[in-house]
């Protein structure tokens, strides 16, 4: 099994607390309402709270370029605002990946925004490569989601407050 490694930032105009809780701590209530064209729920199916060894499965609606999918949370320091966790099942995956693993990590800059510190481990299935398009696929698709939230959390200036 081969692991390839991506590494990218995201600069944000939103602070660290606020994103980190959006999109970690309180993403089973506000990843929906960020991302509703795209998601239809999401939902801890094992565990409780956002807490290391839970899961939770993201559901999305038809059309979508995915039906769910599923993380396992490995660890969660909200002090430091780091989370670390593995897409572990889901079409997603497809049929070269085991499974991906990623840390986020949200540093605050000058402006009062932040800078998303993303790190991806992708896992292949045997011999097989995962090839830079599906990695760029995944970076963009990412991107997306942030800027998603970001969105949604200036808009509404009390959400995750």
């Amino acid at each position: 099994m081969g692991v390839k490694s991506f590494f990218h930032e995201i600069k944000s105009k939103v602070s660290p607390s606020r994103l980190f809780k959006a999109l970690v701590t309180e993403s089973p209530e506000v990843g929906p309402k960020f991302m509703s064209q795209y998601v239809k729920s999401v939902e801890i199916v094992e565990g409780h709270g956002v807490t290391p060894g839970c899961v939770i499965k993201t559901n999305f609606h038809d059309g979508a370029p995915s039906k769910y999918m599923k993380h396992r949370i490995d660890a969660v320091d909200t002090e430091n605002y780091l989370c670390k966790y593995t897409l572990i099942e889901g079409d997603a995956l497809g049929d070269k990946l085991e499974k991906v693993c990623s840390v986020l990590k949200f540093e605050g800059t000058d402006d009062g925004g932040c800078t998303i510190k993303v790190t991806n481990d992708y896992h292949a299935k045997g011999d097989l490569e995962v090839n830079d398009d599906e990695i760029k696929k995944g970076k963009d698709e990412t991107i997306g989601l942030y800027k998603a939230c970001e969105d949604y959390l200036t808009a509404n200036p009390s959400v995750c407050a």
